[in-house]
């Protein structure tokens, strides 16, 4: 599982100057289970430390001595001593806030120890305490959902997610191979990437099993609600939470939220569920140039869910619906594609300086232009298109592309790869202008490549 992350924590431990690492995402995505598997692939002795087991150790991180900390943590019951071989994981260190400072002098007193921490509220944590993160003196990981190739290698699919990593720019893919990865797409759109649903889909192959961990995944979620929620409606958190869900790919207005609350409180509510990394923003860019975040209109926005599993469930995609619908419908369902291809390109920017998605969207009193999404790679400026189905019209990529003078662009669909030469015309204002670009059309199941296939083909 995860594979990026562990190829990212096996460069973490050899570095010479290492700092101590937080693991960054929402609950139950695997932040444990990967630390489990990394120290049991290079034989290391885990001191796994759950912070929220021990509220007492608030009075031993507040002595900020790392020497008197690791004293304390070996008298913790099942704990061994720590020695050269050993790694410390600090695990829902959210639960001890002073234990959030104390990084730094792990890093300044102890810098051969691993050391790696992980939270799910920890952004609730730095603004109810009035802390900081310990800046230039610990290294962040961020983690989301499984992936759908690391997803085929959890079903048995080795091959398939071979062929997923291994793929170049101009490779021929065969049809078999095609309809293949499209019907496991179907399940992925599905299951989704939350481990513990992909585990159960993998041992049993039975969505019914799916949907009762994806109910059990969205109860805790639910639950969590007063954690963060302070003196808020719990009601209308529920409210947004399944509104976040159910317009994916939809700008916000608030009125559609609730016409009985103000903005301004439903706004906050929002951001108490993006701070909890469970929704996510594309925020408009105008995107006249680089970094795309220089032109961003913050009150224009829509949201991604955090993973496409359970999204397909609080839309009542539950397996009975599943069971009644065909391949061809589910893949070409826009909704959904738009939010598989969105979790997959935050985790492609995960580790880059510039994490935060954008769109482009124009509206006019007659019509509208939107294009999906609009990323940076490799120092260009990449419009993407996410289309429903093999086809679709184009009229707002051609747009953009007149607009701004772009050369290259993405599209996403269920086709085969093929490149293109489009030439046609666009309308702006009651001036007539040719457009002349190229067109990348790649299969959905492809997005995770698009970094490689872009340098390719740039």
């Amino acid at each position: 599982m995860h594979r990026q992350q562990l190829a990212f924590l096996e460069k973490w431990l050899q570095r010479d100057k290492r700092k101590p690492l937080v693991i960054r995402g929402a609950r139950q995505v695997g932040k444990s289970t990967l630390i489990e598997l990394f120290a049991k692939r290079n034989e290391l002795n885990l001191l796994n430390v759950n912070l929220e087991r021990f509220p007492e150790m608030l009075q031993v991180f507040d002595t900020r001595n790392p020497e008197e900390i690791i004293a304390q943590i070996e008298y913790l019951p099942n704990m061994a001593a720590i020695d050269d071989n050993s790694l410390l994981f600090l695990d829902e260190i959210q639960a001890v806030p002073s234990a959030i400072p104390a990084l730094r002098y792990f890093f300044e007193d102890l810098p051969d120890l691993p050391l790696v921490s992980a939270g799910s509220l920890l952004e609730f944590v730095l603004s109810d305490h009035q802390l900081s993160m310990p800046v230039g003196r610990v290294q962040y990981l961020h983690m989301g959902p499984m992936c759908f190739s690391e997803f085929l290698l959890a079903i048995g699919e080795e091959r398939l997610a071979e062929f997923i990593f291994n793929y170049r720019l101009g490779k021929p893919v065969t049809n078999l191979v095609h309809r293949r990865l499209l019907e496991l797409l179907r399940s992925y759109y599905f299951v989704g990437g939350m481990p513990e649903a992909v585990a159960v889909f993998s041992d049993t192959k039975s969505y019914r099993e799916v949907s009762e961990v994806h109910n059990s995944i969205i109860d805790t979620y639910r639950e969590d609600f007063p954690k963060y929620a302070g003196t808020r409606n719990l009601n209308r958190l529920l409210t947004v939470f399944n509104f976040a869900a159910r317009n994916v790919g939809t700008k916000v207005k608030y009125s559609n939220i609730s016409s009985l609350d103000q903005s301004a409180t439903l706004k906050k509510d929002l951001e108490l569920l993006t701070m909890a990394r469970v929704v996510s923003r594309v925020v408009h860019s105008s995107c006249s140039g680089l970094p795309l975040q220089a032109d961003n209109n913050e009150k224009v926005y829509k949201l991604l869910f955090l993973d496409v599993g359970l999204m397909s469930a609080i839309c009542g995609v539950n397996w009975r619906a599943l069971s009644r619908t065909d391949d061809t419908r589910l893949i070409n369902d826009g909704v959904i594609a738009e939010q598989f291809v969105g979790q997959h390109l935050q985790s492609l920017l995960a580790e880059t300086p510039n994490r935060e998605l954008n769109y482009w969207l124009r509206e006019g009193r007659s019509s509208n232009a939107e294009v999906d999404f609009v990323i940076a790679l490799d120092g260009q400026v990449v419009p993407i298109e996410v289309k429903a189905g093999a086809t679709g019209s184009m009229k707002s990529l051609h747009q953009f592309m007149g607009e701004k003078k772009k050369k290259f662009a993405i599209r996403f669909d269920a086709s085969l790869p093929e490149e293109f030469s489009v030439n046609t015309k666009i309308v702006t204002g009651t001036k007539s202008s040719l457009v002349n670009y190229r067109l990348l059309s790649l299969p959905l199941y492809l997005v995770e490549r698009l970094g490689e296939i872009v340098h390719e083909a740039i």
